[in-house]
């Protein structure tokens, strides 16, 4: 009665453990994963905030139309250039009439605004270097009077950036390592409670891969449920952010989230898997009275 009773409470330790093993996963993948997703929001913030740093084209007003799209077959051929849209004086006054509220043209007997060509950067391009390098190549043109853009803005933004990135990337890298070390924690305490039927198995003649085998097993499947635990967290935060901020919807990439979900199970298996190895392994190079501490 006793010893069913002693194997009663075993089976329930161990049942607790499994179980505080996968919360512990899931929660180390789930910040894992938003972290992820904090940075390839990040990344995509920035290009999009790259992507709409606007050049200013000021064209001749005497320019001819034909030299005009001339020009803008030039620019549209430039490996820097995402777009480009030409404005021409009349469009640059309403628009201007609209912001303004009132006809200042009306006001003045006529538009002094220019024709303007606004260009956008691919991302990779919205750097002050390759602006120089587009700017000079356009002014050579004689249908550009002028271009102008906010070359301390580009700079602050590229700045701005790089340190988030950087800062980002380090939490990454510390919490990889928290990961490892919370997960490998846990696991061990799963393989320690079973520690004396793995020396039993070996004093038997089992060999090292045949012990290892279930407990590699169970590492896959509490990572694997750890992992996809994670998903179901991240895709509810998704939603929640995506309620409480609906404009952050357009900076979503699902293929990217997606992604990010396959990473996050695959590194709860991995992490599992590998850290059930090693726990594992520390228990059979251990002799028998080593057992008891």
């Amino acid at each position: 009665m006793e010893t069913s009773e002693s194997s009663n409470a075993s089976y329930k330790r161990v049942k607790t453990v499994y179980y505080s093993t996968v919360i512990s996963i899931a929660l180390v993948c789930a910040m894992i994963g938003l972290l992820g997703l904090i940075v390839t929001q990040t990344y995509t913030l920035s290009k999009y905030v790259k992507e709409n740093i606007v050049l200013n084209v000021i064209v001749n007003e005497h320019a001819q139309y034909a030299s005009i799209d001339s020009l803008q077959h030039a620019i549209g051929l430039h490996p820097y250039v995402k777009e480009f849209k030409y404005i021409s004086k009349e469009d640059a006054a309403k628009s201007l009439s609209e912001d303004l509220g009132e006809d200042f043209i009306k006001f003045l007997g006529y538009n002094p605004l220019l024709p303007t060509i606004e260009i956008k950067l691919k991302a990779e391009y919205a750097q002050n270097k390759e602006i120089t390098i587009l700017k000079d190549e356009l002014e050579q043109s004689p249908v550009v009077k002028e271009i102008h853009y906010q070359k301390n803005l580009v700079s602050s933004i590229n700045d701005n950036i790089r340190v988030i990135m950087l800062v980002l990337l380090i939490f990454v890298g510390l919490l990889l390592v928290i990961s490892v070390g919370l997960i490998n924690h846990s696991l061990r305490l799963v393989v320690y409670a079973q520690r004396f039927i793995i020396k039993s198995m070996q004093l038997i003649g089992a060999t090292k891969g045949f012990i290892r085998k279930p407990y590699l097993f169970h590492g896959l499947v509490h990572g694997f449920l750890g992992g996809t635990i994670a998903v179901v967290m991240l895709s509810l935060v998704i939603y929640l952010m995506k309620e409480q901020v609906p404009e952050i919807a357009l900076l979503y990439d699902y293929n990217q989230i997606m992604l990010i979900f396959l990473c996050v199970i695959a590194v709860g298996i991995v992490l599992a898997i590998v850290s059930s190895f090693f726990a594992v392994n520390r228990f059979l190079r251990l002799k028998i009275h080593e057992l008891y501490r």
